[in-house]
């Protein structure tokens, strides 16, 4: 059973929130959605996968951005998980107000939404369904297609970009 505390939490400080929550090591990703022919897109950090059956994942996306209110209009949109060597597109997607594909070359996936060519991998999704909590909507998004490549993610820890080691062990599979 699941329950609610019955006394208020106390105020957590939004600064120590996010310098602890930056300890937690991500990936990286790139959002792009399409509307009335329009390309958006937005670089996010805050993306898991759901279930295996069906395949679900959800990704953080900030109130307010023209991305969000693409997404949620248009109901589809890529998660385009970036390699290390992309930190430029990384930077490119998250200053905002900027067009974003400005030269750049993308190409149109399976489900009609742009996706990042050499990212490390993209996954094209129909909107599950969203929510707001907090300053961001909640996107459940239903994966249709996927698209895989070698190389390694590009990574996010104490607010920089980050190398991955690999410990060349046996891979766990506990998590799923």
């Amino acid at each position: 059973m699941i329950t609610t505390p019955s006394s208020p939490a106390a105020t957590v400080d939004p600064m120590t929130m996010r310098r602890t929550m930056g300890r937690f090591a991500t990936g990286v990703a790139v959002i792009t959605t399409s509307t009335a022919g329009t390309p958006h897109g937005m670089t996010v950090n805050s993306l898991t996968s759901v279930s295996l059956e069906p395949p679900l994942l959800l990704v953080c996306l900030t109130i307010g951005a023209r991305t969000t209110d693409a997404i949620v209009e248009g109901g589809r949109f890529a998660v385009n998980i970036l390699s290390a060597r992309q930190e430029q597109l990384a930077l490119r997607f998250a200053r905002r107000g900027e067009d974003h594909f400005a030269g750049l070359d993308v190409t149109t996936g399976g489900h009609r939404v742009p996706v990042i060519p050499d990212a490390f991998a993209h996954l094209e999704c129909d909107v599950e369904r969203h929510f707001v909590a907090g300053d961001h909507v909640v996107v459940f998004g239903h994966v249709i297609n996927v698209c895989e490549r070698e190389g390694e993610p590009l990574a996010f820890l104490g607010g920089r970009f980050a190398d991955l080691v690999d410990r060349a062990s046996e891979p766990v599979h506990w998590f799923f």
